[in-house]
């Protein structure tokens, strides 16, 4: 059964801290694709400090030549909250049979009994949660009846249905943050090697995290 990773978040903007574990991801998943989906606006968070159209566009230029991964730009273009239950949704319904996977990490997986419908997420996908090794669902997660009957042994288990299993895998961990990136940007400083070249470049042409 082929699959697609979802890999959802503001990318404000988009680094290697997002990319090395996200290439890991669809490697050790066998997927056929993983779809960076920019949100418009989070739930759970202030709103991102790049627009729209330049995050899609950092996204764009820092996944171009990758072989299998893609932009998918419907978060940006619906109105309201960016809720991943609304994006799976309609990849279920685009992909009836596929094997969908929503890559989260270990950060967000906790946070998820905060999620609209985070229940029903299950229904429509795997997830996979992106983990240090070492790391495990035993460290008070708050997540035992979800993950009691659902968490599989291997990565490799999540190929045998379309959607309902939990999965951990060991990535890098590449301790890169988005805000610390703005940061550095915003006060003129060198941000090589955070993020791909193409992005740092995007960045210091636009001026888009440059202070006001």
């Amino acid at each position: 059964m082929s699959g697609v990773g979802v890999f959802g978040g503001t990318f404000d903007p988009i680094h290697h801290g997002h990319l090395r574990p996200a290439l890991e991801l669809r490697q050790a998943l066998d997927l056929d694709e993983v779809r960076f989906v920019p949100c418009r606006q989070p739930p759970h968070r202030a709103a991102p400090v790049a627009s729209p159209q330049a995050r899609a566009e950092m996204v764009e230029l820092a996944i171009k030549g990758v072989k299998g991964f893609t932009l998918d730009r419907r978060e940006l273009y619906r109105e309201g909250p960016s809720y991943t239950l609304d994006t799976l949704a309609a990849l279920r319904q685009e992909m009836p049979d596929e094997r969908l996977v929503l890559l989260l990490g270990t950060d967000a997986f906790l946070g998820l009994p905060g999620w609209h419908g985070w229940r029903a997420l299950l229904e429509l996908a795997h997830i996979a949660v992106a983990h240090r090794p070492g790391w495990s669902l035993e460290d008070g997660t708050g997540l035992g009846e979800l993950t009691r009957d659902r968490l599989v042994a291997e990565p490799g288990g999540l190929a045998q249905a379309p959607a309902g299993r939990i999965a951990l895998v060991a990535v890098t961990q590449l301790e890169i943050s988005a805000t610390a990136v703005r940061a550095a940007a915003s006060a003129g400083e060198d941000i090589h090697f955070l993020v791909p070249e193409v992005v740092r470049e995007y960045i210091e042409k636009t001026g888009c995290y440059r202070q006001r």
